[in-house]
Order: structure tokens, then sequence, then C-alpha cells
């Protein structure tokens, strides 16, 4: 594949929810190269977080009241899709991920080793990570592995990418935070090839607030059980 016509070729998702305040950080930061069609899902946001994207060349799509990242996540990815991305990257718009990464991610793609790259911040690097979020990460990991048998290190990262095969058979149903075991469980049911790529996560205070707290993640856990009961 011709690598510039990949490079084009490859999508930057990016939900954002109240993220004025960062998300114009995150885009320069991924507009430096110039490598990526990049768009940007306004998830309903109360504060300027539209505007702010506007300034950038990038897509801006807006819900106009607050779906989930779950949900906006979908969006983007059907936007993509329709726009013909052939490779899909999940980007946070808070700072937490580094751009450096994202290469790392697509490498196996591009080459048609795998499906899905998920990013791993326990087989990578972690800054300001408090030791009850560590611990909260590792029983989520833990309970993906049994629920799911995908042999994982880091099962919550935001920080992933498709190929086109892989998104277009990912349907995201949960609409807010449990669309990441989701996704993970597609990737067992449909028997797609994945890989672990190590990665740097940032935490800061602003970041920890919007972070899972445990009783985000028992929400989490009963909202996926009642979505597979459901189907």
């Amino acid at each position: 594949m011709d690598p510039m016509k990949s490079e084009r070729a490859a999508w930057v998702i990016v939900p954002a929810f109240n993220e004025a305040a960062r998300v114009g950080d995150c885009l320069r930061n991924l507009l430096r190269e110039n490598r990526y069609q990049i768009v940007v899902i306004d998830d309903g946001s109360s504060d300027e977080t539209a505007d702010v994207v506007q300034r950038f060349p990038v897509w801006c799509l807006t819900h106009p009241i607050n779906c989930g990242q779950g949900a906006a996540i979908r969006t983007g990815i059907d936007f993509a899709l329709a726009k013909g991305a052939e490779f899909i990257v999940t980007f946070d718009a808070d700072g937490q991920h580094d751009t450096d990464d994202i290469e790392q991610l697509l490498e196996p793609l591009k080459e048609g080793q795998q499906d899905v790259a998920l990013g791993t911040r326990f087989l990578g690097r972690t800054i300001g990570m408090p030791a009850s979020r560590q611990w909260l990460l590792r029983v989520a990991t833990v309970f993906t592995r049994l629920t799911t048998g995908l042999k994982l290190t880091d099962s919550h990262n935001g920080l992933r990418a498709f190929s086109r095969h892989a998104a277009s058979r990912i349907t995201i149903r949960q609409p807010r935070m449990a669309h990441a075991s989701e996704i993970l469980h597609q990737v067992k049911r449909h028997r797609l090839r994945y890989v672990e790529v190590p990665v740097t996560i940032r935490y800061t205070k602003e970041t920890l607030k919007k972070g899972q707290s445990a009783l985000d993640a028992a929400r989490i856990g009963s909202e996926l059980i009642l979505g597979r009961f459901a189907k």
C-alpha cells in the first residue's frame, strides 16, 4: 500500500464532552504532522467545545444532547467509514493520549497482520496514575479476560485502532462507558485478529475528575450484562 495513501486513509475519532479547555491542544498535536483525517464529535457539550474545534481544519459533528462516549464514537466511526476510511483510531480529547503512539497502533494493521490494535498502558508507560486507579483498571481487566477469553493487560484504554474490516463489523450499542467492554466482546465474537501495543497515558487532576470510580465500574458492568441479555 502507498504510505501516503494509507496515512490519509487513517481517520482519528475524537469524542469530546465539555473539553473546551483541552481539545485545542489535542488537535494541535494531532495536526502537527498532517497525516490523518480528524473528526471530533461534540457530544452535547455545554461549554465552548464546538467553537474551539471549529477553529481547526478538522471535521466537527455535534450531538444536540449528551449521548455518551460510546454513542459519540459510533457516530464518528459511521462517518469515517462513509468517507472511505481504511483505518480508524479512537483518541481522547483530554490530553491523556500521546499522538506519537498512533503510528505504532496502525503499523500491524497497515501490514495486514491484525484487524484491531489495542493500546495498553501496563506494557507501556503511565504518568501520574494513582494506585487506586491502577487497582480498579486491573480488576476490570481480570473481569474482561474471564468474560471474553481475550488475553489482555489493559481492557479500558481509549486509544485503539481498527481496520475497515473490523470497524465495519463492530456495532456499538452501549452509549456510555460500557462500550469499551462491548468492543472487546465483539472482537471475540467476530474472531477479529488483535494485538496489544504499548502506549503512554498521562493523568492530571482534571482527567482524574472525569475518570471512573468503583461505582462507575459497577455501573458499567451492569450496563454490559443487561445489554447482552437484551439481545
